[in-house]
């Protein structure tokens, strides 16, 4: 099972001192998260799409890339892309790229994105949010897939002969979760594909994080891609910890109270009993979390949200280290216990190439570098 954590990216104000960070600040500390995160045992790193203040990380996969250059293990992934409002062919060629230049050590989280103003930013229409994230994922798929690809839909211009570049590593794509809080034809989209379902529950009652799980497992069944307790599952996670649980409730209380996500509306204890949050001692946490197993089943990756609400990066850091070093290694050991060996472990790039034969060169070459004609195309 794999752990780790995500950032929204956001730029919050710190309710303790009033400073809002920069941009720059904010960027700088992604990075060090991740690090951190690697320097700590953990296994992921997610980082979100955004295109408005307050968030900075409108290029995912630039962040990404500079991340894979200063680190050797941890897996970098998205939370979410825009698979609306992204340009399928954009997306293929540049998470292509960074699987290239990351060893492999990629994936990404396919969303709709919660911002509605993104749609008409990007030139879509907010109404044709579930068509667009069915068309546009339809022939992210193909360009992975196919070396050449001609294709038609309604959202875009038509493709004659077209060829994305570069081709996947060893010529297997990334692996993709879809990531959905609420729409039930994205867990059948990712149930159809045989892909990942990532339920990010962060502000949402365990009973329906529950049901949608069950209606993706269901599904994958039906597509036949196995039984319903191997498919592919990631949740989502809040988490504030100190040795000792009154004082973690008294330092996360003024983050929570202010925060624009979730301030202003449930008490912090009456967020916790209703959601994933976890403010606490590392032994709550992990009684919390190894519970999850018992609502969704044995499940694949577990994801933190770690640094929101304007809590300072030094303080980011301390969690990390708390999570990594006392609370991730006794939930490795708890939701290993009695996990049947037919349920498989999150699918990583290795074990994608293992499964489809080994690695191939899957360069395609043209003979014709000014129109990109290839040499079959020429001989005939």
């Amino acid at each position: 099972m794999q752990f780790g954590v995500f950032t929204v990216s956001d730029l919050t104000q710190d309710p303790t001192t009033g400073r809002i960070p920069t941009e720059q600040e904010r960027i700088r500390a992604a990075i060090a998260i991740a690090k951190k995160s690697e320097e700590v045992g953990l296994d992921v790193f997610a980082l979100g799409e955004h295109h408005n203040p307050p968030f900075f990380s409108s290029s995912p996969t630039t962040t990404l890339a500079y991340i894979a250059a200063q680190t050797e293990r941890i897996v970098l992934s998205t939370a979410t892309t825009l698979i609306t409002t992204n340009d399928p062919v954009k997306i293929a060629e540049d998470y292509a790229m960074l699987q290239h230049l990351a060893g492999g050590r990629v994936d990404l989280m396919m969303g709709r994105g919660n911002t509605g103003p993104v749609y008409p930013w990007f030139g879509q229409d907010i109404r044709n949010g579930i068509p667009l994230a069915i068309e546009n994922y339809a022939l992210l798929h193909r360009l992975w897939r196919e070396d050449v690809v001609d294709w038609q839909g309604k959202f875009r211009t038509p493709l004659q002969s077209f060829t994305s570049t570069p081709r996947p590593l060893d010529g297997v794509p990334p692996f993709v979760w879809h990531g959905s809080i609420r729409s039930p034809e994205i867990a059948e989209q990712a149930a159809y594909y045989g892909d990942g379902f990532f339920h990010n529950n962060i502000f949402w009652p365990i009973h329906h994080t529950r049901q949608m799980v069950r209606l993706y497992r269901q599904r994958f069944e039906h597509y036949g891609h196995g039984s319903a307790d191997q498919a592919i599952v990631g949740l989502g996670g809040q988490v504030f910890m100190h040795k000792n649980s009154q004082e973690a409730v008294r330092r996360f209380r003024p983050y929570f109270d202010v925060a624009p996500v979730y301030g202003h509306g449930p008490s912090l204890e009456e967020f916790s009993e209703m959601t994933p949050l976890t403010v606490g001692s590392p032994q709550q946490v992990i009684d919390r979390y190894a519970s999850m197993r018992d609502e969704v089943g044995d499940y694949q990756r577990q994801l933190f949200l770690i640094d929101h609400a304007g809590l300072p990066l030094e303080t980011v850091l301390e969690q990390i280290e708390i999570l990594g070093t006392e609370v991730v290694p006794v939930l490795r050991k708890e939701l290993a216990v009695g996990r049947p060996a037919h349920v498989p472990d999150a699918p990583t790039h290795a074990s994608l190439v293992a499964k489809a034969g080994g690695p191939v060169d899957a360069t395609v070459y043209s003979v014709d570098g000014v129109t990109g004609r290839r040499a079959e195309e020429v001989q005939a």
